[in-house]
């Protein structure tokens, strides 16, 4: 393992290596690394002028943009943790995420704050820094001459405290209780997984990383730090349409794509340029199972590509990944442990399972987590140590027991078998229930609510809600969708709203959700899906 610490380490390695080489490109601009470690220094001057010191978390909700990235480098240079917030939250996601971390700075854009005037008027939130403030700065900074590499003072990149284990980032994904729960990331789990997903993808300074997933979605983080491991070009994109894709992958020369299944679906649909497709050379699946049909659509629009299929948890980063090789043979597999990860399939009293025996998922090694932030009995529950190793050993030797069913084959491959617990695992989120559940009880119409996910070829699982209100179906559907859509983010709202007298329930009198998803498990078909895009 290389001895450096920090993805500010590894982006002063890159910085020495390759100072005139493309670091990111927009469409727009064009930086090299050099030029972005200059705009970096600069606006890591800045958060200590604000009064960000090491182990201060600063929370930074605005698109994918080249301030972004700077301000994402800036912020781990200067120690602090950074806590990326995806755009698509909105008032209560964001209150909860900036309360919960005790961000002490909040990085956003000035039409952005317009539409949270609590922001400035609450005194117990953070102060606010303008991404079009930092923009001027790295202007600045990028009409310097820096012909060279960065300069040889390295304690300007990170401080001298810091180790591998110490806290580089928060990640906010739904959890049980219905509100998003933060997963802490060590520098050691950015580096580690940055170098495993650049080695087993194969990628080199030669390559164009589209970021097309979001920063505050761990595959999307790795597409930056695993750029910046390989020296190779990361170039961001917030699309309107998915025909915008192909005709940016062409201008901008991508060769790396790394996508979710509806994601995918959108872009076998739309028409590719030959420079376009055959330029890339491999193109990653995570966040849900990519159907075979579609697989095999994608590997005859990229014919030059390599495909890899990954299976990953936030908790962990990168757990296991199917090899190119492996494709063909194992399209359903979820393949083996990622370089530096074991892999077991568990028994509930922690023996191991047999060949083809469904188990749960524990994974340990470099990339299992810190835990959650400020949920100290869940992080014990989650993260124990490895069966046979004794409990005092360090943070560092303990695993992280997925929740995830899983069996495993005589030749070691896995297969994903289901989830254990009541977790919606949409277009690559997972979303919990409560979090709809709740939003549907402040309703005065609802009597009864319950949230659930159903199979659908596109997204994974398509979240369906059942309930029981005082209105008519028409204007109660009518009302719970507004309700959503006005409060949560887009891939958080029903496909289906379905109005019942009442709710079934198990002998225990909670509701009988396994006889809910039933009742839907086969509304979506990969049928009825073409049938309604074509």
């Amino acid at each position: 393992m290389n001895p450096m610490i920090g993805i500010a380490d590894v982006f002063e390695d890159g910085v020495r290596r390759w100072p005139q080489h493309l670091a990111y490109a927009d469409g727009q601009r064009e930086v090299t690394y050099a030029q972005l470690a200059d705009a970096v220094l600069c606006v890591a001057g800045a958060l200590r002028a604000q009064g960000v010191v090491v182990g201060d978390r600063v929370a930074i909700y605005a698109p994918k943009q080249y301030e972004t990235v700077v301000s994402i480098l800036a912020v781990n240079a200067v120690g602090a943790l950074f806590v990326p917030i995806n755009p698509q939250l909105k008032e209560a996601q964001i209150r909860h995420i900036l309360t919960d971390s005790g961000a002490i700075l909040f990085i956003t854009g000035a039409q952005r704050l317009k539409r949270m005037p609590w922001l400035t008027t609450e005194t117990d939130l953070p102060k606010v820094l303008l991404i079009e403030a930092l923009a001027e700065l790295t202007q600045a900074a990028g009409s310097v001459d820096t012909s060279g590499a960065v300069p040889q003072d390295r304690n300007r990149w990170s401080p001298l405290s810091a180790v591998d284990d110490d806290p580089a980032a928060i990640l906010y994904t739904s959890g049980s209780t219905g509100k998003p729960k933060g997963v802490v990331l060590s520098q050691r789990n950015l580096v580690s997984g940055a170098y495993s997903v650049a080695s087993y993808q194969h990628l080199d300074h030669t390559d164009v990383i589209l970021g097309v997933l979001p920063l505050s979605f761990d595959a999307g983080l790795s597409q930056l730090t695993s750029a910046l491991i390989a020296g190779a070009c990361y170039t961001p994109l917030d699309f309107l349409q998915a025909a915008d894709v192909p005709r940016y992958c062409e201008a901008q020369g991508v060769t790396s794509i790394t996508g979710v299944p509806p994601l995918w679906m959108q872009l076998a649909s739309v028409s590719w340029s030959d420079p376009a497709r055959t330029r890339i050379r491999r193109f990653a699946n995570t966040g849900g199972h990519l159907a075979t049909p579609l697989l095999r659509r994608l590997r005859a629009l990229y014919v030059n590509a390599d495909p890899y299929l990954m299976y990953g948890l936030t908790e962990a980063f990168r757990s296991t990944y199917l090899s190119p090789a492996d494709v063909d043979a194992r399209p359903n597999s979820i393949g083996k442990a990622v370089p530096n990860a074991q892999i077991l399939v568990l028994r509930p009293d922690g023996s191991e399972c047999d060949p083809e025996e469904p188990g749960e998922l524990v994974h340990r090694g470099a990339f299992v987590t810190l835990g959650y932030w400020n949920q100290p009995q869940l992080t014990e529950h989650r993260f124990r140590p490895f069966p046979g190793m004794h409990k005092q050993i360090p943070r560092s030797g303990l695993a992280v027991w997925s929740g995830d069913l899983v069996r495993r084959d005589a030749e070691g491959y896995l297969y994903f078998v289901a989830r254990s617990d009541d977790m919606i695992k949409t277009s690559g989120y997972r979303v919990s229930p409560t979090e709809i559940e709740d939003l549907l009880f402040a309703l005065p119409h609802i009597r009864e609510a319950a949230a659930f996910g159903v199979p659908h070829p596109a997204l994974g699982e398509a979240i369906a809600t059942c309930v029981v209100s005082t209105l008519d179906a028409d204007a109660a559907r009518a009302d719970i969708i507004r309700a959503c859509r006005e409060t949560l983010p887009g891939y958080m709202v029903p496909l289906i709203v379905d109005l019942q007298t009442t709710l079934p329930r198990n002998p225990n009198g909670k509701i009988d959700r396994p006889a809910l998803k039933a009742r839907h498990n086969n509304v979506f078909t990969p049928s009825n899906i073409e049938e309604s895009t074509a």
